[in-house]
Parts: C-alpha cells; structure tokens; sequence
C-alpha cells in the first residue's frame, strides 16, 4: 500500500481530515465577537441618529406654531378680565394693583435671591438649560431637589404665553416654551428678562409684581426691603398662595428660610447674615392687609363663583392665567338686585344687619343672571361670604313641593283633588307631633289646599306615603342631596351640615324651582359661558338639562304655586297681571332657643320666597348672621318684598305667558286628574252603572273606590270627574276645594327629629 492509502485506524479516526489551527480558530472567534459589538454600536448609533432627527422633526414641528416674541405679551397683565352677558367688564382680576420697577432699579439682594432659588445657573445658559434639567431630574428622583427644571426664561415665557396649571404642560407647549426661551435670550439682555420676570410674578392677594407686593405687604419700596423681607417676596412666586403670609405664616416661613439657604451656598449671603434673618419673625414689618374693593362690590358674590366655577371646570387660576371669562350676568338685573338689598328704596328694612340672599336663574337654560349673598358688606371686604351658596340655613316651607308633593304627584299619581286629614298627626315611629304654623287643623282637605296654605302635617303625610327612596331619587333629580333624610325634612331643609353639598340654598331652590317653571327639566346652575385661553383657544359652556320629572308632575305644582300667590300665604309677591308661582318658607326655633331668646310669638330665623314665571325664577332668602337674633313680624315679608321688586323688574320688558296643560293631565273644575287614571275610572264607573228601576231625567256616575293611603283620604267632584276617595260612599266636591275650619287642636310640643336641628313646624 502506498503512503497515501489511509489506514482502516486512521479512516476510523477521521485523521485524514484537514486540521484546524488553534491560533486562527481564536482569531477568528475574537474576529466575530468584535463583529457583532461593531453592528450593535452601528445599530444604537443608527437608532440613536434616528431618534434625535425624528425629536428635531417633532420639536420643529410644534416650535414653528409657537407664537412671536412681542414686548407687550412680556409687559402686559397676566390677570384675568371677566365680562358680563352684555360684554361689559365686569371685573380684570389684578390689573390695578400693579407697581413696575426698572431695570436699572432692581435691588442687587432681590436679584441675587430670585436667581439663588429660581435659576442659580441664569447667566450661563442660552434660555433653556440641559444641566439644570438632568440634575433637577436627579434631584427629583431622590426627593432633596430645590429647583425645578424651566429656566427663570422659560418661566417668564410660560406667564406670558401659556397656562401655568401642570396638566396643560404638554409636550408641544414645552417645545414652544423652550423655542420662544431661546428667542428671546438673543432679543433681551439678562437684566431685561430677570425685570419682565420680577413685574409680572402673581403674589397672592391680588397682587402683581414684587415691587407691589412690597408696597403693599411692607409699605416700603423694594430697595427698602431688609434681608429677610426680600427672601420673602423672592420665594413667592412658586406658589403664591400657598407662601401667604397672613394665610400661611408657618409655610411662609419655611420657603423664605429655603431661600435663604440658597442664597448663603451661592455665597451671596454669609453664614452670620443667614442666622440672624432666619431668626427673624415670618410677620415682621407686616402691614395689615387692607384689601381694595375694586369696584367688585356690585359684583362681588358672583366673581367668586365665577372664579371657583372656573377652577372647577378647566383646573386655571385666573389669577395668573390670563383668562378671557364670558359669563351668564344679567348686568341691568344684577344692579336692580343690589339696589334692592343695599338701599331702602324698594325694600323698608328694620335695620342695618338683616343679611339677604338672593340668586336669580334663566329657567330654561340654568344660566346665573343675578346673585347677591349678603347685605351692607363693608368696602374693604373683597370675596366675602357669599350666603346665596351656603346650606347653612333653613329654607322652611319652600320645600315642600320638591320634598313632598312632586314625589306624590310623580310615583304615586295622586290628583290635586286628593283629599287630605289635616288633623292631629305624629311623625312616625315618635311620640312627637307635627304642629302647623297656627297651631290649628283645617280637616279634610284637598292637596290643592294643603299646599297653597302650606298645611304641615299633610306634607308630613305626603312625605311618607311617597317614601325616603322615591323623595331621594327626586331631589338628587334637582340637584339637591341630603346625608340623612329624615320625616322633619318634609317641611325643613335643615341638615344640621354646613358648607354647600347637603341641603338646599338660595342658588340650588331657584334651579330646583326652575325645572316646574319649563316642565320638568332640571339644568345645573351655570355662571361661566366662554372662557378665552392665552393662546386663543376657548371653552364654551352649553346648558345641559336633564329630565328630572314629568311634564304633568311640574305643571300640577306650578297651578297649585300660582295659587299661593294669588290666594295662599305669598299675596305679598303678587304683582299686577304677571303671570307667576310661587312659595313662601319659615323656619323656627327649638324650646331652647326660644328661651334663650325670651320672645315666643311669631318669630323666626329664617324667612324665605322662591318664584317663578316662565323665564325666570328667583329665590330669596332673609335672616340675620347670628341664628338666635330673629326676623319679627314685622319683617317676615322682606323676602316677598325683595322677589317681588326684582320680579316686576326683569319681567316688565319679557313675555307673560301662561302656562299651557300638557297631554296627560286633564282640568275638571279647577282640579288636575292624571289623564290616563281619570279615563280609566271613567271607563270603570260607566261599566258598572245600573239603571234605575224608576226613570230619571238624569243620570249619574258612581264613584269607584280606590285604595288610599294610611294618611289620605281622597274624595270624588260631583259632576264628571271620577272620585278618589277612601270610602265608597260618594262624596261630592265643588270645583273649588273648600277650606274647611277644624277644631282648633293645639298641641304645646315643638316636633322635632332627633338627629335634625330643626323641625320647622313655624314654616308657612
């Protein structure tokens, strides 16, 4: 065999395959691995290229929308100006209480304070600043950051330009922010920005501007400002409202000593002249603050909702914003209604503290067009109380027809013929007896009666034959709520809960009343209608109704309500040929009080009117700000007075229109039946009608029995309406529901619930 023949071993083996070099194997090896490391960095690269030209696209994308630099933007107000329906300025939030200081005026500590806590690398940076962000982004991770990530550029331009509220920083309005930032750093010099910055800053209390702020918290001009002073004003602007030192001295205190320490590490301050101002009182050198009523009195209550509407619905502040705010103010009735309250030329006031609330509402729309929450406010008072809001007080009577009689007439189809026992009544489950205003029964009596004579113990009746769940589901219809209803809430809003959630008030009675006045539906009470944003985008607020009950239940209501007007307990709020319902309201005292207040005859806390005609209604609330000081006799008409001026009013220019019956009810008399259960007796009754056994030249229908309710009797009408009774023995009624006088049955005991302040039997 030749040398080249392999062995059968070496064949075996596979010794004649070529062999691998170890050297080139691991050269080879390091070859790919350095292959692969070299497409990841090419693919991060790529990648990385990727990213940074598509942030380039998108940042020149939103940047080439970002308005222009214009010095009037930069100088210009940020306050928020509020007109009435009409156009008129009715308020510009801050635009006069404003002192500008110069740039060659800028006090070197103030400088070196807002710079030491806003922006300790200002001089350095083009306008926007990456290393600011990366360690504020670092600082924020561990929660021991002091600055934020915009610069005091960016921070100018975002007053200027764009919303300063958190959910509005959008990736777009960054781009802009920081676009407009780097503009303007090549168009103003340093001390240019750090000036515009210093005028336009909002400072609490309606103040703009650090040298207004100076003047009026110090009464010193900026440059007279000590250390501590200037530290102060410096720390402001991050929150200013929350930095107030008359709201907020402790947390006052602690941002201007964090100002301090800034300025100390920049070493602007030394460690001796820290200790003592830190040292030093947060209210040191403090005026007190004398608030400018800017004209806002006409207006006062009404800018504060607005103000709180605004918040609520969009999250701005207005008062550093720069809001265009268009709301629903009636301007001319607004004036009417304020010289109605404040002066004795409509209205004979007792005395100078009587407090009124009244709030004024389109029944169609639920637009505010008036409101005014207290009376005689000193001048200096600015955003007072505002008692036309508060559920702090009893409306007394003017709940029944939400409370009672619209449950009764929705779920339980009662007529306003039903016959009602105004008689000798406890709540129950008690041993406490429901007494009427009198003290005195009228017996059996038609709904009709009991309502516009504003009868206690059938509300009471009414009350629990239509049930907690079904008055519940009513009144959250209407936008009212209780935390605890109880029995006493049939003819008292009184909750015993302060605030303006639980209960009712001035602004919540005129949109309940509101939904009878346009046939059940209801519409949330709206102050605000447009608000223009800074960079010209706008909110319109259209009305939303919301059907709170049936055409028929609203209607039933109104014919009883005009009936309180005309012949009930509210002839005071009669005005000639208006068309117009209504009711009156009275609250009372405990036993307690009223020996507290050692007069027992005819006094009250609260009296109330709430009205309506087809376009507008109006609630009005009386009574003093100390609960045991009573309204007299003498005075428990204002109410229907103040209704009654600025109804005449606003009605002497609209339609007076009455309102029309609708599909399913039917008029018998003066009486409404529910149109299907009235042909459905008719139907019953002529079916089983007998003929005599003697001609008669007339004929008659047979009242039908229907069952009746543990607290109601009702009873039929004689000629053709079908009868609702809870005896089978017909009952005749004339068209015109008698008022029946009963034994006079007085009782000594003022009902009350025992988990309600008040039970309010005095309502009328």
């Amino acid at each position: 065999m030749g040398n080249d023949t392999p062995s059968r071993a070496s064949r075996h083996n596979g010794n004649n395959a070529p062999q691998k070099n170890p050297k080139k194997m691991k050269k080879k090896t390091k070859n790919s691995a350095g292959s692969i490391i070299l497409k990841c960095l090419i693919g991060f690269f790529i990648v990385g290229c990727i990213a940074l030209l598509s942030g380039m696209g998108l940042f020149w994308f939103y940047a080439k929308d970002a308005p222009k630099i214009e010095d009037s933007k930069l100088d210009a107000s940020v306050s928020s100006v509020i007109y009435a329906s009409n156009n008129d300025i009715i308020a510009d939030l801050g635009s006069e209480n404003r002192k500008k200081i110069s740039a060659q005026d800028v006090p070197q500590l103030l400088e070196d304070a807002v710079v030491s806590v806003e922006d300790r690398r200002f001089y350095k940076h083009i306008g926007v600043d990456p290393i600011r962000i990366v360690g504020s982004a670092l600082s924020n991770i561990t929660k021991g950051g002091l600055q934020g990530g915009s610069t005091l550029t960016q921070q100018l331009i975002k007053l200027s330009y764009f919303s300063t509220n958190k959910s509005d920083q959008t990736l777009k309005r960054k781009a802009q922010e920081a676009w407009l930032a780097l503009q303007l750093e090549q168009e103003k010099s340093k001390q240019e920005i750090l000036t515009y910055y210093i005028n336009k800053v909002y400072m609490a209390n309606g103040l703009y501007g650090m040298e207004t702020a100076a003047d009026t918290y110090y009464g010193k001009d900026l440059k007279d400002l000590d250390l501590a002073q200037t530290a102060l004003l410096a720390g402001m602007p991050q929150a200013p409202n929350a930095y107030d030192p008359y709201q907020h001295p402790e947390a006052a205190k602690e941002r201007r000593d964090t100002v301090l320490y800034t300025m100390k590490e920049n070493n602007k301050i030394t460690e001796n002249e820290y200790q003592a101002a830190v040292k030093k009182p947060i209210k040191d050198g403090l005026k007190n603050l004398e608030k400018s009523s800017e004209n806002l009195q006409l207006v006062d209550n009404y800018v504060k909702e607005v103000i709180e509407e605004v918040k609520n619905a969009t999250g701005k502040d207005v008062y550093t914003d720069g809001l265009e705010i268009h709301t629903n103010l009636d301007l001319n009735a607004q004036k009417r209604l304020y010289e109605i309250v404040n002066t004795n030329k409509y209205v004979n006031y007792p005395d100078e503290k009587l407090q009124v609330a009244t709030t004024m509402v389109d029944v169609n729309t639920g637009k505010v067009l008036a409101q005014i929450g207290a009376r005689n406010v000193p001048d200096n008072v600015v955003f007072g109380n505002n008692q036309a809001v508060s559920t702090a007080r009893d409306f007394g009577s003017t709940v029944k027809p939400i409370t009672d009689y619209g449950p009764a007439f929705e779920n339980l189809n009662y007529s306003t013929a039903k016959r009602i026992d105004d008689a000798p009544y406890k709540y129950e489950g008690t041993n406490i007896s429901v007494n009427n205003w009198d003290k005195q029964y009228m017996g059996n009596i038609s709904l009709r009666t009991a309502l516009y004579e504003s009868r206690n113990v059938p509300a009471v009746k009414l009350f629990n034959d239509a049930g907690k769940e079904n008055i519940t589901k009513f009144l959250n219809g209407l936008g009212i709520q209780y935390k605890d209803l109880v029995q006493s809430n049939a003819i008292s809003s009184n909750t015993a809960q302060d605030g303006t959630k639980y209960g009712v008030s001035s602004l919540k009675m005129a949109a309940a009343y509101a939904a009878f006045a346009n046939g059940g539906t209801y519409y949330k009470p709206q102050y605000v209608n447009k608000i223009v944003y800074q960079d010209g985008s706008s909110d319109e607020f259209k009305p939303e109704g919301k059907k709170a009950m049936s055409a028929g239940t609203a209607y039933m209501i109104t014919d009883i309500l005009k009936d309180v007007i005309t012949q009930g307990t509210g002839t005071n709020a009669m005005i000639d040929g208006l068309i117009q319902a209504g009711k009156t309201g009275t609250s009372n005292y405990s036993d307690e009080d009223l020996e507290k207040i050692g007069i027992t005859d005819g006094i009250s806390p609260d009296v109330t009117f709430v009205g309506y005609n087809r376009q507008y209604a109006i609630s009005v609330w009386t009574g003093y700000e100390k609960h045991l000081t009573p309204i007299t006799p003498d005075s428990n008409m204002i109410a229907s007075d103040v209704y009654r001026e600025l109804m005449q009013y606003v009605a002497q220019n609209g339609e007076n229109n009455d309102w029309k019956i609708p599909d399913d009810l039917i008029q018998v008399g003066n009486e409404l039946y529910w149109r299907d259960k009235y042909e459905q007796a008719l139907q019953s009754q002529s079916s089983s009608y007998q003929a005599p056994t003697t001609p008669s030249s007339s004929s008659s229908l047979e009242q039908q029995p229907e069952t009746s309710t543990s607290s109601s009797v009702e009873e039929s009408t004689a000629s053709s309406a079908p009868v609702e009774s809870s005896s089978s023995a017909p009952t005749p009624e004339p068209s015109t529901p008698p008022v029946e006088s009963s034994s006079t049955a007085e009782s000594n005991s003022r009902p009350a619930e025992s988990n309600s302040a008040s039970a309010g039997e005095n309502n009328n």
